[in-house]
């Protein structure tokens, strides 16, 4: 039942990738369709991501009320709801509409499954749930890039993930009963790195506060008062910044400065989520002798170098291996930083900062796109890989900073 139920939850996040893709892949041809400009891309990203925010925020306290299995189930009805509706809608207002319920679901699905996982299995389990998200990232440009190519619409792939969706959702409805099972009649197996009580460097607020003391689950405050905890989120804030931009942008930027055809570089995308994908299922196997730190100091390194292939004035394909570079630097971060909240915050915090990180994460998704899109309004589209780099600096700066604060707890 345990390893159905871990099949189960790689399906659910292959389904959470899916149309994390495919909104920048479409972008290029969408955006003509619907008459509107090409920067209103990051503002309908603002609004998927503010949903998850919000999402993610409450996660903790409606996945203790309602349980994973349920919340997982209803999360992705809300998702497949929405994608069937941007196959549909005539008007651009309606997809700001339907972006609300794809981004609350999205959220509770992410906070539910990353905190299962890390706090139940091993970190190599942790990078390769994220690589099956690569995978279902990897499938919207090509699903995309598919239709396109034989003279389809991207609303005929929007329908076909959101029609994949549905079916995940009847797979959900079927499984109620084995998460209940499970978490009745046994105790998942403990991570190898999850301590059985907090980690020190909790600080008094949090380890000896009133809420605790009564049984109850600190609150947001005194989460961020656990030393580390602000890097930690910081850390997430400019991962994303890099990840969300670079899948959002990418796509127009080879469109409008590199002059490929819109299909040409939805498929040319899929090389990001390729190197993520194949990134996780490696990082997978490397946790066996690297540690999570190592990893994410590494990807960092690499996903930096992708970029600075991107900022030459290289000529095609040779920015493809850029592409490629960037997005097998970014395999290890996400995963790794996950799996080591248990190990340095604590088993009994773990889902709180969890769901801290994903809303930093998140805030990151929200922010960071639309505010290159206002830029390239006035600016152009060139100047993406000068964001990507910045946002590669920062994010190498603040897990550094974490790291250290590790080592001396």
């Amino acid at each position: 039942m345990a390893t159905l139920l871990l099949v189960i939850i790689y399906i659910a996040f292959i389904s959470l990738g899916l149309p994390d893709a495919v909104l920048g892949a479409s972008w290029p041809v969408m955006h003509r369709d619907l008459a509107v400009p090409i920067e209103l891309a990051g503002l309908l990203q603002m609004t998927i991501a503010g949903g998850t925010i919000v999402s993610s925020m409450n996660a903790g306290r409606v996945l203790r009320r309602f349980g994973t299995g349920r919340i997982t189930t209803f999360s992705v009805a809300l998702t497949a709801a929405a994608l069937l509706g941007f196959s549909f809608f005539p008007s651009f207002v309606w997809y700001f509409i339907a972006a609300i319920p794809l981004g609350i679901g999205a959220g509770a699905v992410d906070t539910g499954l990353n905190a299962f996982v890390a706090q139940h299995y091993q970190s190599r389990h942790m990078s390769w749930l994220h690589s099956f998200w690569g995978v279902g990232a990897l499938g919207g440009p090509l699903i995309l890039s598919r239709f396109l190519a034989s003279g389809g619409t991207w609303r005929e792939a929007y329908r076909s993930i959101g029609t994949f969706q549905w079916v995940l959702v009847v797979i959900l409805i079927a499984s109620l009963p084995l998460w209940r099972r499970l978490s009745s009649s046994s105790h998942p197996t403990p991570s190898a790195t999850t301590p059985p009580e907090p980690a020190a460097g909790v600080e008094g607020a949090v380890a000896k506060g009133p809420e605790e003391a009564k049984g109850g689950h600190p609150s947001m405050r005194q989460l961020l008062s656990i030393r580390g905890v602000p890097f930690a989120l910081l850390s997430f804030l400019f991962y994303c910044g890099l990840e969300a931009s670079m899948g959002l942008w990418g796509g127009s930027w080879l469109v409008e400065v590199k002059g490929l055809d819109p299909a040409d570089a939805a498929f040319w995308v899929m090389f990001f989520y390729i190197g993520i994908a194949g990134g996780r299922f490696l990082t997978g196997f490397a946790t066996a002798w690297f540690s999570n730190r190592d990893l994410v100091r590494w990807g960092t390194v690499f996903a930096g170098v992708g970029v600075l292939l991107l900022m030459l004035p290289l000529p095609l394909p040779l920015p493809l291996a850029g592409i490629l570079l960037v997005g097998l630097g970014c395999a290890p971060v996400f995963p790794c930083l996950i799996h080591e909240t248990p190990a340095f915050f604590g088993a009994s915090h773990a889902q709180g900062i969890i769901g801290l990180q994903m809303s930093a994460a998140y805030i990151g998704v929200t922010f960071f796109p639309p505010f290159f899109g206002l830029v390239s309004r006035f600016a152009g589209l060139w100047l993406l890989p000068l964001f990507l780099a910045a946002y590669a600096v920062l994010l190498f700066g603040s897990s550094e900073r974490l790291r250290r604060v590790k080592a001396r707890g």
